[in-house]
């Protein structure tokens, strides 16, 4: 029995999301994104298959890189129209039990005040199932939408992360003690304020005086996922996050990155074990091998060219309707999402990337490893990827949806319960008790978010 796996379903409110071109599939319903019900019976047959969560990713602007122009993303429908993710998770709660939901929010757009209410009223509303993915985004058409010029500087933004973590835990975990909720209602004292307390958070980028508007949820900070794998990225992640997912073409490149993390996750005083990963993964499934291959077939005719290139123009900054389809990429230096480009050029030296072939790797499942086989040659490549890159888990990407997480929930899932590889059952508890054992609600002790417990009301006695 080999070790534990972890599953989300990666997902996105809009048409295209890591296919570009398969919306167009004549069993796909990605075109259903508006429909509530889609969402629903999404959340349902996800819970079903034991999915640890529902990953849901998001961008504030649009991939306009590609030819310096919004119409490739547009005609492709390649990750716009984006509806806002946030305002899905009500409801598919409120149809599920224990699916934990992941919500993708920008730490450079949206003030933490605000932003750590909208968490705190998730975690209450869904029992405790919420996570945040920490992004600090990467697109220049968000940034001269929401007010800036130009898109902030890859550290500077971090840097306005790393604060933003600050004051976000000052929130969730310090403002209100355990015991502030009193609910008396003789007396008719709700809380006691003697125990709910203003942050006075002073700092470069923000400044928030007060206390926090919710009490506390079950989690209080919800799981912290994180998606940065560049050098900054990943020293942000060793400090806050519990959870890292990341898209690695393949074990070469995904395994000293992990190596890489865990021993900076040292540096903080944090268990690198209580850090959970997981790489992008697209799995099409067959009951046989040729039944797969041709599926992967039929799939590959709707690749889109413009729209796998518009995608890859948004997250490496380069725009490649300068290069000629079969021209070699080389590594460009730029200010999008910088590990975007080193996947395909730095790390793996020995590979040679054209144009062509990048937009067609990219053109079904992203960045990500692509297989394709039976039910039990998936279950190997997933066991072969957390055994050898040191990997924990997976978002699984879908060609088409629902088809792929309902193929991958009929057929791969019991073949991984089978070895023991996944759970049969859902353990009883939080969003962070599913991932990380009972009694274990809040953050662990030794995470950095830990000690704002006390910084208040310790001032106070």
């Amino acid at each position: 029995m080999g070790k534990r796996i972890y599953l989300n379903a990666f997902e996105m409110n809009c048409v295209v999301h890591q296919s570009p071109g398969l919306w167009a599939y004549p069993e796909d319903e990605a075109d259903r994104y508006k429909d509530l019900e889609y969402w629903v019976e999404l959340a349902k047959l996800l819970e079903r298959g034991k999915f640890d969560g529902l990953f849901l990713a998001d961008v504030l602007g649009i991939y306009d890189v590609y030819q310096n122009s919004k119409n490739a993303c547009v005609r492709q429908g390649a990750q716009v129209p984006v509806n806002d993710p946030i305002l899905l998770i009500s409801a598919m709660a409120y149809a599920t039990k224990h699916l934990g939901f992941g919500v993708t929010c920008s730490t450079t757009y949206e003030h933490p005040y605000s932003f750590a209410r909208r968490m705190s009223t998730l975690d209450h509303l869904t029992n405790g199932r919420i996570a945040w993915n920490i992004v600090t985004s990467y697109l220049d058409s968000a940034a001269k939408n929401l007010g800036l010029d130009e898109q902030l500087h890859h550290a500077q933004r971090y840097e306005i992360a790393d604060e933003y973590m600050d004051v976000c835990y000052k929130l969730w975990e310090g403002s209100w003690e355990d015991d502030a909720i009193i609910k008396d209602k003789k007396n008719k004292i709700f809380a006691d304020p003697d125990k709910v307390h203003e942050i006075h958070h002073q700092g470069k980028y923000f400044q928030v005086p007060g206390i926090h508007l919710c009490e506390p949820s079950p989690q209080r900070t919800p799981v912290l996922y994180q998606a940065g794998a560049s050098t900054r990225g990943r020293e942000f992640a060793a400090k806050h996050s519990e959870c890292i997912f990341v898209s690695f073409p393949s074990i070469e490149t995904a395994a000293p990155y992990v190596k890489d993390l865990r021993e900076r996750a040292k540096k903080y005083g944090r268990d690198p074990k209580n850090i959970l990963i997981f790489n992008l993964f697209t799995p099409i499934v067959g009951k046989t091998e040729e039944e797969a291959w041709e599926k992967y077939s039929r799939l590959s005719k709707h690749i889109s060219y413009e729209g796998a290139l518009a995608l890859l123009g948004g997250w490496t900054g380069i725009d490649f309707s300068q290069y000629d389809p079969d021209q070699n990429i080389e590594y460009v230096e730029t200010n999008a999402i910088k590990s975007a480009v080193e996947k395909f050029t730095k790390a793996n030296p020995n590979k040679k990337w054209t144009v062509r072939e990048l937009a067609n790797f990219a053109g079904i499942g992203g960045m990500g490893p692509v297989e394709i086989g039976t039910p039990q040659q998936i279950a190997d490549a997933l066991e072969y990827w957390t055994e050898t890159a040191g990997i924990d888990g997976f978002n699984i990407a879908y060609a088409t949806t629902p088809g792929t997480f309902k193929d991958f929930v009929d057929l791969v899932v019991p073949e991984l319960q089978k070895r023991g590889l996944f759970k049969t059952e859902y353990e009883e508890g939080t969003y962070r008790e599913k991932l990380f054992g009972k009694a274990q609600a809040r953050l662990k002790d030794e995470h950095p978010g830990a000690a704002y417990r006390t910084l208040f009301s310790h001032s106070k006695k």
